[in-house]
């Protein structure tokens, strides 16, 4: 939806299962119109898509892609971003480490991403910005040789190269946010930096790598890493990195007594990685990456109420604290303090609490639609106390 200051709110669709175009566009039919419904009944709605691989090239076939448009015009709703971190599978089954692959060293990756910017052009209004966000190049894991980092470096500016064209061909103003993860191949705002100092060298003084190339903040991702949004929003700010989208979300935070161990175990899924991070008493950082390896791992709570836990868990944004475990909302709120001070900061909000086929039970009480609804009251309220939005 559109807020104050040129700004856009929507929840991302991967929220949905969405493995073909058929399953994505009858998601957004019966789950997204019935939140349109109750949060944003008489105005334009905005709607943060996620294409799979399949999907994507399933709605470029022209007769397609123009009944969606004719979809999206009779409903009043429109694209204005779109998720491409994972390609294929997302619920359902087994995604673990799988959903960096194929990663940024592959000629997979930059084609599928291309298409989702060739799609874009064709959905997203005029006088709007559009952005797709990936993920940070790869899995820390995934890369064994030194040739890998540079293909990854090489296909992101290929990226580029494709986005500053299609922007010239539509004038349409695209971007392509890399998103920093915990365990990522990049996952803290210094190795972003250090990321995009990099592929500088490489372009000197070539203006399409900042008019068309920035991060994905996802406020999650750097609450697990124990970042302060001021201080890591400052530093990309300094280096001249664009936030392409603020992705809000929280994450868990525990002390890992006995008590909070035994409840984590309803969130040790098999289908996500929840990558940890420790922080010790001494300040030392210490990664995991899965829950169930920290909660296997004593020193990883040797001394649990001096020892904190954040685990890369979405759980939804209204979900407040309970007696064995707290949420990064801080972060989020940090977050919105910064662009409430200045709002031309990222024009993108997105929801994205994916994980809602996975929570534990009492985080699982209401239907999707109704989760949604209710994340969608939280953070316009929170908008809307910063005079970002206005009050419902």
């Amino acid at each position: 939806m559109k807020l104050n200051h040129g700004l856009h709110l929507a929840y991302c669709t991967n929220i949905h299962r969405g493995e073909d175009w058929r399953e994505t566009f009858d998601a957004l039919k019966h789950h997204t119109l019935a939140v349109r419904q109750q949060v944003c009944p008489n105005a334009s709605y905005a709607i943060g898509l996620r294409l799979s691989n399949q999907a994507a090239r399933e709605l470029i076939v022209p007769a397609t892609l123009l009944e969606f448009q004719k979809w999206l015009e009779q409903n009043h709703c429109y694209v204005f971003t779109i998720n491409g971190f994972p390609f294929g599978r997302f619920h359902g089954a087994r995604v673990k480490e799988q959903v960096y692959s194929p990663d940024w060293t592959s000629p997979e990756r930059l084609a599928y991403t291309n298409l989702l910017f060739d799609l874009l052009a064709q959905l997203v209004p005029p006088g709007i910005e559009g952005s797709v966000s990936t993920l940070p190049g790869s899995f820390k894991e995934f890369i064994t040789t030194p040739e890998q980092p540079r293909q990854i470096r090489d296909n992101i500016w290929r990226c580029v190269e494709h986005i500053a064209d299609v922007s010239r061909r539509t004038g349409k103003k695209l971007h392509l946010g890399m998103e920093p993860e915990p365990l990522g191949w990049f996952e803290t705002s210094g190795e972003t930096i250090q990321f995009f100092e990099s592929l500088r060298a490489e372009h000197p003084n070539d203006p399409r790598l900042n008019e068309h190339l920035g991060v994905n903040y996802d406020t999650c991702h750097l609450a697990v890493e124990f970042e302060e949004p001021k201080d890591a929003i400052a530093a990309l700010q300094k280096h001249g990195i664009k936030i392409s989208k603020l992705h809000l979300s929280s994450a868990l935070k525990v002390r890992p007594t006995v008590e909070a161990r035994q409840a984590l175990s309803a969130f040790a899924d098999d289908i996500y990685l929840h990558q940890v991070v420790v922080r010790t008493p001494e300040g030392h950082r210490l990664a995991y990456r899965d829950l169930a390896p920290a909660l296997n791992t004593p020193a990883a709570f040797a001394d649990p109420q001096s020892t904190e836990w954040r685990i890369h868990f979405h759980i939804p944004l209204h979900s407040p604290a309970t007696n064995w475990y707290q949420n990064t909302s801080d972060h989020v709120l940090g977050v919105l303090d910064l662009l409430r001070a200045n709002p031309a900061l990222c024009s993108h909000l997105e929801m994205e609490t994916y994980t809602w086929e996975v929570l534990p039970p009492e985080l699982k009480n209401r239907t999707v639609v109704d989760q949604l609804v209710a994340e969608y009251d939280w953070t316009l309220a929170r908008l809307a106390e910063r005079g970002l939005a206005a009050r419902r």
